[in-house]
């Protein structure tokens, strides 16, 4: 990607500010954004208070009225020029996020590329029917079922995958009509933010629809409370998810929820052991293993359990650690020392109930070396739990019986993979997973615009991102009907 301006998209006007129709001054101070592989300060992230965001909610709930009543094309407008612009800026908006979340350089241009994806598909959306005429009961009179906007929807993100998290609810919503208020992680308020804000104000989107205001839960729990907004998106950690789940529904607002997921990749003994090996280290090692789609559980059948794990030990001693401002880097500095401690703590917990560390399990600073283990069993810190790092178990079963078993010993139910040369097998063990996604031949950590992602369990609560799912997740039906004349009725 080409980065065509020879201008930068941020200057230092987002420093120790959040976006209300405009840069304004937070008010709950500030905190620092450091870059993770250096530990260097890039700047200030302001921090959202409650009043900041009763104040956008307001704005929002204004001008959403009129942005509802312009036509699917205006606002497609809007939102295919957004998709246009950030090719312009792409090399500016990776490095962002490779600096703040972590992110080697290949997914960092990836998430981009699929973030100008999210809104071109948007703008399309934007166009499209909102309705149709449903059957009646007695001829003589019109019923319509039509689509029409939630009003301001609360969109939560995390820091992981920020810019695609956050254009897969945001585009959508300014395409059915709502406004958005953001609340990035304060960890990547930059790439999962600030970045959002300027390219929609140079794609000419009317003020005060959209805005950006970052914190902690504080600032999560007050967006998911605020009057004015009528929907909230969450993607996160199944913790955080519960307590957003309840504070909304408690408040009778619709609540979308994306969580976590103890993921399994389900390897069967007829494979081309290389490429399912392959696939399995991508799964396991990409983004360091902190992506809610990762490979949690590598279940392997006993029969060439030996043959796999040598393959996967070897692509894990090979993969690049270190700084990923280095394009020859493939695995980066986990996110905080928070969770550097989290990662370790499951992997200790483990070895000590018999857990086998074959490669890995050193720290340096915030980095992790890509490790490998086995013996892992039901009851297992690294079969329970959701690791987020970069670390790949392996757990053998004897049949497929076994297998569905072993994948269903969970209360997550996000994505789960199998692979196999006998794709009716495959589709029967598929069929009996319970999980939001099964990918058949492939790994986990797959992301699809067109498909419907949603959780089930612990995961989510089934609303889906994706074009088959957009329209209903972010706006609601209403019901029209028309006579000629009032009905005679026998009253």
């Amino acid at each position: 990607m080409k980065n065509n301006s020879q201008t930068p998209l941020l200057n230092n006007e987002w420093n120790g500010k959040i976006y209300i129709n405009g840069w304004v001054k937070p008010g709950r101070g500030t905190e620092e954004i450091l870059e993770k592989a250096t530990g260097i300060n890039i700047g200030q992230t302001g921090i959202a208070s409650p009043e900041d965001i009763s104040n956008a909610g307001a704005l929002a709930r204004f001008a959403q009225k009129s942005w509802a009543k312009k036509s699917g094309a205006q606002r497609s407008d809007v939102l295919r020029e957004f998709a246009r612009l950030i090719h312009d800026y792409s090399d500016e908006i990776a490095t962002y996020l490779v600096k703040e979340t972590g992110s080697i350089m290949l997914k960092a241009k990836w998430e981009v590329q699929m973030a100008s994806r999210e809104f071109s598909e948007a703008a399309a959306l934007a166009t499209q029917p909102t309705g149709f005429l449903t059957s009646t009961l007695e001829p003589g009179f019109q019923s319509i079922a039509r689509r029409i906007p939630m009003g301001v929807i609360g969109i939560i993100t995390p820091w992981n995958s920020p810019i695609i998290l956050a254009a897969r609810a945001i585009a959508p919503a300014l395409a059915m009509g709502n406004a958005v208020l953001l609340k990035p992680d304060v960890q990547s308020p930059i790439s999962g933010g600030f970045i959002f804000a300027k390219l929609l104000e140079l794609a000419n989107l009317p003020q005060g629809l959209f805005h950006v205001l970052p914190g902690g839960p504080e600032t999560g729990e007050a967006l998911v409370k605020e009057p004015a907004v009528d929907m909230v998106s969450f993607t996160g950690s199944t913790r955080a998810g519960k307590l957003v789940g309840a504070n909304a529904s408690g408040l009778l607002k619709r609540v979308a929820l994306e969580l976590g997921g103890d993921n399994p990749y389900i390897v069967l003994e007829d494979v081309d052991i290389e490429a399912a090996a392959a696939a399995g280290t991508w799964g396991s090692f990409f983004h360091q293993g902190q992506i809610c789609l990762s490979i949690g559980r590598h279940l392997v059948h006993e029969s060439i359990a030996e043959a796999y794990t040598e393959a996967l030990v070897r692509k894990a001693q090979a993969l690049i650690v270190g700084n990923p401002l280095d394009e020859k880097v493939q695995v980066g500095p986990i996110i905080n020392e928070r969770q550097v401690l989290n990662v370790l703590r499951i992997l200790d917990d483990s070895a000590a109930q018999g857990a086998r560390i074959l490669t890995g399990g050193k720290r340096n600073n915030l980095f992790i070396e890509p490790t490998v283990v086995t013996n892992v069993l039901p009851g297992m810190p690294l079969f329970d739990e959701e690791i987020f790092g970069p670390i790949a178990t392996i757990t053998t079963f004897k049949n497929d019986e076994e297998a569905i078993e072993l994948a269903n010993m969970t209360d997550y139910g996000l994505v789960s993979a199998v692979v196999s040369n006998n794709l009716v097998r495959a589709q029967h063990i598929a069929d009996n997973i319970r999980t939001g996604v099964v990918h058949i031949n492939d790994q986990t950590v797959v992301h699809g615009i067109y498909g419907p992602i949603a959780g089930v369990g612990k995961s989510g609560n089934g609303f889906g991102h994706g074009t088959v799912s957009n329209a209903d997740t972010f706006s609601e039906w209403q019901w029209i009907t028309t006579h000629a004349t009032i009905p005679n009725y026998p009253f």
